[in-house]
């Protein structure tokens, strides 16, 4: 397959001198490493030394040990590969190791949430916070392995939780306020937490959102739990009292003066759990060690972020629900001040965070395809309207990015910002593949395979294809796979996650093709692939058409088993007065038909008045499909942002005669 799209940005010398991964290059030939012709030869050596390449990230990225490793690497079997043997550290000390080194005064967080004032925090405030947190913690008898949850809000607090957490050696674990109480349960039930932390309420859209009785819920019904620290996000609503209550205020009052401890401990000790989606039962409990996390993140975040340059600031709009706030947590070991959002991104309207792009002067600044996707729809243009001159790096992920989006960006934002389309997953809390300062972008394309990542396209055979479709796969083992999922002490479902498809090597689940050039497309999950006739289909290759017909506000496709075949069913959201009539169905088959193929041509096309996603924005298709399948129960609603519209979808399956 011939690929020729079209570039749309290419390094310039900002880039080629003096972004991160120039520095790094340099820095490798005067340890001995190299020259590289190009960064595919960076790559190929990367995965063919893998711990010679490892031991370079650790060692340019100034990672810290209270006791060194004794190899990078030690067992290399999947699953069972074992990152940094015989080393002790602490993970939020890496994190803070800039805080440390001084300028107490600079700005470490800035904290922004609908229904709240500003909040503004120096290195200096950050550190004793943490320190207090810490302190009081360990005066509630939690100790190195314990679990501390938080049902918070992406803001200043949550950042401290984490960080006393991590200090003293337990187990931090997140989820977003506005899941319900089942839903919490379903997370924080299974890994029983001794603390939580839960805010009183939050702000979204312009509405208030109490939580006071789910607090009080939470605290009653979580085996274990020895207290709750609750935060008081809005003013408005009260705050829960009774015996195993206590404020954030007076959990950080009793605590005050303290130091952390930063407590060392084995890498490949416990320090994030995060969840799968949940959408087809309880969620799985899947747990990341503390040096895995840090040694990842740095390649990610330094050297294809090029993140960490004097005055970075960094914000990833994102609920401590999704994988994407620990990855941003991160950006505090690039010595970057973090900028943090919580609440509604088109509130009061859609070019909201591009204004607090400008306004805080921002260089690196993180979204959704779907958020970049509306912009488009919208029209907006905050590269006319604003002073984007800071912005260097804008990361996106959640799903595949048009190309059209790619357009928009180019466009309207800037030519001269790197668009970072990053894809990966909270299996690993990281990338497979994403952006590179030192490569061009490919309208349509994610730049490449991320250093260190031996990831290639294989077919049902497990051969590997060059330039076609299959399954994207990991051949060597990456330091962020998972130690493991929570009451999992055989390994079984761990195992049955990622490696029943090929053994020993990690099957992540998405449809991808790889480029001549290096660069990837993703299709879609491949649980959610299409086979009408037996030929595969991503989904998101009919997204790519649908959704840029201007009345279509958003779409779902999934598979309907018909004698022995698959046929396609369309399910689209219409914008306010379209409506679904002959022209518009001939203009959705014919771009489908004319840009994808015949076979991806859907045989039914139904308005819905929702489309279903999970709290960390991905549309889910499984459920949908199940439901043509005949499940009566086809997941599990409380893992959904918005789970009216699974039964809507339901009775129009019904009323046009497929349940």
């Amino acid at each position: 397959m011939t690929d020729n799209s079209p570039v749309l940005w290419k390094p310039g010398k900002r880039e080629l001198e003096d972004s991160r991964l120039a520095h790094y290059l340099r820095w490798l030939e005067k340890q001995g490493h190299g020259p590289f012709a190009d960064y595919h030869a960076l790559h190929a050596w990367s995965i063919n030394d893998l711990e010679q390449f490892w031991q370079t990230v650790w060692d340019y990225c100034d990672l810290q040990a209270d006791t060194p490793p004794r190899a990078m690497l030690g067992e290399r079997d999947m699953p069972g590969a074992r990152w940094l043997p015989g080393a002790r550290l602490n993970f939020a000390r890496n994190l803070l190791r800039p805080v440390l080194e001084g300028e107490p005064d600079r700005e470490a967080v800035v904290a922004y949430a609908e229904g709240r004032p500003t909040v503004r925090r120096s290195r200096a405030q950050l550190l004793a916070d943490v320190g207090a947190l810490e302190a009081y913690l360990r005066s509630r008898g939690v100790e190195p392995g314990d679990r501390v949850a938080g049902l918070v809000s992406n803001n200043y607090e949550a950042l401290v939780a984490m960080l006393a957490t991590t200090s003293l050696g337990a187990v931090w674990s997140s989820a977003s306020p506005d899941f319900g109480t089942r839903a919490t349960l379903d997370r924080f039930g299974q890994i029983e937490p001794k603390i939580l932390i839960a805010v009183n309420g939050y702000g979204y859209g312009g509405k208030r959102f109490q939580r006071h009785a789910q607090v009080l819920e939470l605290t009653e019904q979580l085996p274990g739990l020895a207290q709750t620290i609750v935060i008081r996000q809005l003013d408005e609503a009260p705050m829960p009292e009774g015996g195993k209550l206590i404020s954030w205020d007076e959990a950080l009052d009793r605590g005050q003066g303290a130091q952390p401890s930063f407590t060392p401990l084995p890498a490949d000790h416990p320090v994030y759990i995060l969840y799968s989606s949940g959408t087809t039962g309880k969620p799985k409990c899947i747990v990341h060690g503390a040096g895995g996390i840090l040694l990842n993140h740095a390649k990610e975040l330094i050297l294809h972020g090029d993140a960490g340059k004097p005055g970075d600031r960094f914000l990833y709009f994102t609920t401590c629900g999704w994988m994407m706030w620990n990855w941003q947590a991160s950006a505090l070991m690039t010595g970057a001040t973090l900028v943090v959002y919580d609440g509604s991104p088109a509130q009061p309207d859609a070019g909201m965070l591009w204004r607090l792009c400008a306004d805080e002067r921002l260089t690196h600044f993180g979204t959704s395809a779907r958020f970049i996707a509306a912009c488009r729809k919208l029209g907006l243009q905050p590269g006319r309207d604003l002073d984007l001159s800071a912005l260097r790096v804008v990361f996106s992920t959640g799903s595949p990015l048009l190309p059209e989006d790619y357009d928009w960006f180019y466009d309207h934002v800037s030519r001269d910002i790197l668009l970072g389309s990053i894809a990966g997953g909270t299996d690993i809390c990281g990338c497979f593949v994403g952006s590179n300062p030192l490569l061009p972008v490919r309208r349509g394309e994610i730049q490449c395979a991320l250093l260190g990542v031996d990831v290639v396209a294989y077919d049902e055979n497990g051969q590997r294809l060059d330039t076609e479709r299959g399954e994207l796969v990991c051949r060597q083992p990456l330091p962020s796979m998972p130690v493991g999922f929570w009451n999992d002490p055989d390994g079984n479902r761990y195992r049955a996650a990622y490696f029943d498809t090929f053994p020993g090597v990690w099957a992540h689940g998405d449809f991808v093709r790889f480029t001549e050039h290096g660069g990837a497309i993703i299709y879609g999950r491949s649980d959610a692939t299409l086979n009408p006739g037996g030929v595969r289909i991503g989904t998101a290759e009919i997204y790519r058409q649908v959704e840029t017909i201007d009345v279509i506000a958003d779409s779902l496709v999934v598979g309907r088993p018909v004698d022995g075949d698959v046929e396609v069913v369309l399910l689209i959201m219409l914008e306010e007065g379209a409506s679904l009539d002959r022209p518009l169905t001939r203009e959705i088959k014919d771009r489908i038909r004319s840009n994808a193929s015949p076979r991806h041509v859907p045989a039914r096309i139904i308005a819905v008045d929702d489309i279903p996603y999970t709290r960390s924005g991905k549309k889910v298709e499984i459920a949908v499909a199940r439901l043509l399948q005949g499940e009566t129960r086809p997941g599990n609603l409380g893992a959904l942002a918005n789970p009216e519209s699974l039964e809507h979808i339901r009775t129009r399956l019904q009323d046009e005669g497929l349940l």
